[in-house]
């Protein structure tokens, strides 16, 4: 899938109904979300040898520790205080704070768990050249597009909850000799993505007041169904069908 934005379309269309938009949004990713992709679905079914899943781990980690670089490009945009306030959170949630560890040492311990040390992970060997591409397209849209972009671009957190709950269930069914404690990272973003999709999805809602800003919200989201899929198909190809 390309990694290029589209961009909305002309023309004096009519706005779309709050649950219209919605509707829109929901669509790109049912249709596009990395739910759907190959590799995803042999994971979820067990099928995944212990090099494949090492190797997601691996170069899913180049994904996780840029989390935090882009909000920090989306609290950039923000102009008031209120919505800064809020949005900093996302940082803290990933690089964590006095009392939380973060979604960044929870994935540093999914690698120990699954026998990746943490300074192979924390050093960037062997993160494929095309999981680099995709998340540089990702930080790079963050960092150039207009707030209503970069923070739509966010909203594939809608689908993440119920990617995260069947994550789970195929962790503790198909690869048990990654033990429990591997699992946090899965278990934190079940509530925390709902969360942050709820309030970016109000933003969105909120600032796309005319037909074309709702279809470049759409165009952003799309944009990030191609990210994960591609890394997806990065991995796929570097990973597939390898054994321990």
């Amino acid at each position: 899938m390309s990694l290029v934005l589209e961009t909305a379309t002309e023309g004096g269309a009519p706005l779309w109904t709050p649950s219209e938009f919605v509707e829109q949004l929901r669509a790109v990713a049912d249709a596009r979300y990395h739910h759907r992709h190959p590799f995803n679905l042999r994971m979820h079914a067990g099928e995944l040898s212990p090099a494949e899943l090492r190797g997601w781990i691996l170069n899913r980690f180049h994904y996780q520790r840029h989390i935090p670089i882009k909000d920090a490009l989306i609290l950039s945009k923000l102009d008031d205080r209120e919505l800064r306030r809020a949005w900093i959170r996302r940082i803290h949630d990933h690089d964590g704070r006095s009392g939380d560890e973060g979604g960044i040492e929870r994935w540093l311990r999914l690698g120990e768990a699954a026998g990746l040390p943490r300074q192979r992970l924390l050093s960037g060997e062997g993160v494929l050249p095309g999981v680099r591409l995709a998340v540089d397209g990702y930080v790079n849209c963050c960092r150039l597009r207009p707030p209503l972009e970069a923070v739509a671009s966010s909203l594939t957190e809608m689908f993440a909850p119920n990617l995260m709950v069947t994550r789970i269930d195929a962790f503790e069914r198909a690869y048990r000799w990654i033990g429990d404690d591997g699992l946090a990272y899965f278990r934190r973003r079940v509530t925390e993505g709902r969360r942050d999709s709820e309030e970016a999805l109000e933003l969105v809602i909120r600032w796309a007041d005319t037909r074309r800003g709702q279809e470049s919200a759409v165009a952003a989201l799309s944009f990030k169904c191609d990210v994960l899929w591609s890394l997806l198909d990065a991995i796929a190809a570097g990973y597939g069908g390898t054994h321990d």
